[in-house]
């Protein structure tokens, strides 16, 4: 049975939005303002999330950001990716040109509950706020791994947005990145 992981980096106060300053908000470009050596640690530890991935999912928009950028790399990292299979949650998009990519245009929740039924192993979120909402409304995210960036915005979208109830979740790994970044890793704490 595969396990959603939502791979997310956030500020300190919890924003996600537009890291790397592309989007044309006014504080974005928060992730390169990090410590030289600290984002060859969090590279590190993204490669080989990726090598532990068995499928990426992910949102229109992420999808088109990455699309956008990983096709043309090259090195082991861009060929982890590139091969892995996407599934791409979207109503709207028709021709999805990132190799291994299907979308996902009926119900989310049933979409994802019966990928985790076909997929074995880590099907990994990247980015996809909206997506990452709708997965833990539904109780069908099984782990996060939070990439703190010792930075606050005080401003922009943050990767929670409201919950019908308290989703209760439990610490399972925390660890340094480089000197100046941190891991966190939870777990759903069901029946809590």
């Amino acid at each position: 049975m595969g396990k959603i992981v939502i791979s997310e980096n956030v500020s300190l106060d919890g924003v996600v939005q537009d890291p790397t300053g592309e989007e044309g908000f006014r504080l974005g470009g928060w992730f390169g303002q990090t410590e030289a050596q600290d984002l060859e640690a969090w590279a590190q530890v993204a490669f080989a999330e990726a090598l532990g991935a068995e499928a990426l999912l992910l949102g229109r928009r992420s999808y088109e950001w990455f699309a956008a950028r990983w096709p043309s790399r090259s090195g082991e990292w861009a060929d982890r990716l590139n091969s892995l299979p996407k599934y791409v949650v979207s109503s709207t998009l028709e021709v999805l040109d990132w190799n291994n990519s299907t979308v996902l245009k009926g119900n989310v929740v049933n979409d994802v509950s019966k990928l985790k039924q076909e997929v074995a192993g880590d099907i990994v979120v990247y980015a996809s706020g909206q997506l990452v909402n709708t997965l833990l409304e539904h109780d069908l995210v099984d782990e996060l791994r939070l990439m703190i960036f010792p930075t606050v915005l005080g401003a922009g979208d943050r990767l929670f947005g409201e919950v019908s109830h308290r989703k209760p979740m439990r610490l399972v790994d925390t660890r340094t990145v480089g000197d100046g970044l941190v891991c966190l890793t939870y777990e759903p704490a069901r029946g809590a």
